[in-house]
């Protein structure tokens, strides 16, 4: 890992950095005061709570946005690649694109869910699935950027194939061997991959999902300490049936914390040859139809203890360190899918006339027009921003990379939506009738059907925002954290407001009186505007965020819509800023072409309205009555208003 802060980054880190106390990896102490909750909530927060990343090393633009700290110094010069990267990864590019055109029939493997096993082999013949594996194992060493223009490639052709490649890679073995393999583990694995085996990531269980407090697969060693007996069943394996390699996660034995037995989640490398494996159950889905996804059944299966990633107990941190980094494909993936969608309906808005007129020339196809491409370019500058982010090692992400995958699986879903409404009934039929009578054979219903899950993989949109908010927190938590356990003795907690009550009394003043106030943005050129709203829509994210904290205090977790709401605003931002850098290195690039700061300011307005909409629902909402009836549709007290349906599952 890279070394710390330089003295300019580390003082524009937030307050909490001062007063983390620094805790053994597994061990930090609780900053969330857990004496009133239940024993499963508990066990639950205490799990999670141990496996986050409990300290802030490196700079972060959203953290310290969050506090109300708008650093433009982040957003100057929006990273490149150098030209020797550039040019490996354009000729990787069209070679990938050449052979898939030439190879590969994405409806095909839609209708027979079967990527076609010569494909894999030109793939693996072509190294693509050692894209990520450093060179010395025989890799490609691909940077972080040149890895999502070829998955930003192949989304934009066949979502199964990308979901293949990118299971495999982004989040199966290679990415955590990568972090954390000891060099017998590197050398063992990473030439595989070269070579022929496909790996997996096994977390989900038939009734874990986010919670994995639950976990149920065990891996209880053997007498003699040298293997480790591997029981249980994973579902939703993405790869798994197909996988030769695995990262499956497990419950090993407690381990004594602060005098409580805590729940110890680790991390094995599984290879399908040893015994007990069984595949129970290929799944079927909406899209992606041709991946390989799968209820796995594990039954005694012997695995060396030398086969443990990074150590007992670090499992589910090794998890979410690893997603850190691997959400970044999926905003790619996205990103993908929108300039096919934007090719597709700029084609389609030119060709079909009605009323005299293109369709694109019709104001409500112009409408659409515009939220498209607009919104394409942003979606391209968060995936590219965070991307570089992640090469350049002195930036921690972990808030960018979630607020990537939110952001930009949210708007990839309104873009093909709309795809799908500009070209109406030809938009719902299949690409193959389409083509079998003659007609262009978009595949906008294939691509519908393959986009609705990137707002579930890899953290379905809620849970992101519930990371966000957790991670948006934690300077408050932490400088709370005496005040908030109920444990603490009275002088303790009177010392600790005392503090409390210093840094606040100056924090608070300058979220309404700040640098927002006359600093321009002229560096930004005709988009300094929304960089200035940026900015000085920070102090006031912080502010409302220390306000609804103070008024709902340990009971603000359970406000999910109005922390939903906070987290959108912070994520706009954050697309608004770099959009805006991103579209003045386009211009700067090619001076002659002002269209990036056209279209950077047609998804500025846009976002500042959603913005402003967050923000008034904020207050202005019938989250009240809301729950109320929620509360009464589960009691069964509105079993009235299903009436008339032929009963679909079990009868309650």
């Amino acid at each position: 890992m890279p070394a710390d802060l330089d003295s300019k980054k580390a003082s524009t880190t937030t307050p909490s950095a001062d007063h983390a106390q620094h805790h053994a990896e597994g061990d930090q102490e609780m900053v969330i005061d857990t004496s009133k909750m239940s024993d499963d909530k508990r066990q639950a927060m205490e799990v999670a709570e141990s496996a986050r990343e409990s300290q802030w090393t490196k700079a972060s633009f959203a953290q310290q946005l969050f506090m109300g700290t708008f650093d433009p110094s982040s957003f100057a010069t929006f990273p490149t690649q150098s030209p020797e990267d550039k040019r490996i990864g354009d000729e990787y590019v069209a070679k990938v694109d050449a052979f898939l055109r030439t190879n590969l029939d994405p409806e095909e493997v839609d209708a027979s869910r079967t990527i076609p096993k010569h494909v894999i082999d030109g793939l693996f013949e072509m190294g693509v699935f050692a894209m990520k594996v450093p060179k010395q194992y025989g890799g490609l060493g691909f940077s972080q950027v040149n890895y999502n223009r070829v998955m930003m490639m192949i989304a934009s052709f066949c979502g199964s194939t990308a979901v293949l490649i990118s299971a495999h890679q982004s989040i199966g073995v290679p990415q955590p061997l990568k972090l954390f393999g000891t060099e017998a583990q590197k050398k063992a694995y990473f030439p595989r991959f070269r070579k022929d085996a496909i790996s997996a990531f096994a977390l989900t269980e038939p009734s874990v999902g986010s919670d994995p407090s639950k976990m149920t697969t065990t891996a209880i060693k053997t007498p003699d300490g040298k293997h480790f007996l591997v029981n249980g069943d994973k579902l939703w394996c993405t790869n798994g049936p197909i996988a030769d390699i695995l990262v499956v996660m497990c419950k090993t034995d407690p381990k004594i914390v602060n005098g409580k037995e805590r729940t110890q989640i680790t991390a094995l490398i599984v290879e399908k040859s040893m015994p007990g494996i069984e595949v129970i159950h290929r799944c079927d889905f909406m899209g992606i139809r041709a991946i390989q996804n799968g209820l796995l059944r594990f039954n005694n299966v012997k695995v060396p203890v030398e086969n443990v990633l990074w150590g007992e107990g670090k499992g589910l941190k090794l998890a979410l360190t690893t997603l850190n980094t691997g959400r970044l494909t999926l905003p790619a993936a996205c990103t993908g899918m929108a300039k096919q969608c934007l090719s597709i309906c700029r084609r389609w808005g030119n060709e079909r006339v009605q009323w005299g007129l293109p369709i694109g020339q019709h104001e409500a196809g112009r409408e659409k027009l515009a939220f498209i491409s607009s919104t394409t370019l942003a979606m391209e500058a968060v995936s590219w921003l965070t991307s570089h982010w992640a090469d350049q090692h002195d930036v921690d992400i972990r808030i960018e990379a979630a607020m990537a995958k939110l952001f930009c699986s949210e708007m990839a879903w309104k873009i093909v939506d709309m795809t799908m409404q500009m070209r109406g009934g030809r938009g719902y039929e299949k690409a193959s009738s389409l083509k079998a009578r003659g007609e262009h054979p978009y595949p906008v219903e294939r691509m519908m059907r393959d986009c609705r899950i990137n707002m579930i993989i890899e953290g379905t949109s809620e849970i992101m925002r519930l990371f966000l908010a957790r991670e948006a927190m934690d300077p408050h938590l932490k400088l709370a954290a005496d005040i908030l356990k109920a444990q603490n003795p009275v002088g303790v907690k009177m010392k600790a407001g005392a503090k409390l009550a210093s840094f606040y009394s100056g924090w608070y003043l300058n979220q309404w009186v700040n640098s927002s106030l006359w600093s321009q943005h002229d560096e930004m050129g005709p988009l300094a505007s929304h960089f200035q709203y940026a900015h000085s829509t920070a102090h006031r994210l912080a502010r409302t965020i220390f306000h609804y904290m103070g008024l709902y205090r340990d009971k603000l977790e359970r406000k999910q819509v109005l922390l939903g709401h906070l987290m959108e605003i912070g994520t706009e931002l954050f697309a608004m800023a770099a959009t805006c850098s991103y579209a003045k290195s386009l211009v700067n690039a090619n001076p002659g072409d002002a269209t990036p700061t056209t279209l950077a300011d047609m998804f500025c307005r846009d976002a500042a309205r959603r913005i402003e909409d967050h923000f008034r629902k904020i207050s202005n909402n019938d989250d009240k009555l809301m729950n109320q009836v929620a509360k009464q549709v589960l009691a069964g007290d509105m079993k009235w208003l299903e009436q008339g349906i032929s009963w679909v599952g079990p009868k309650d």
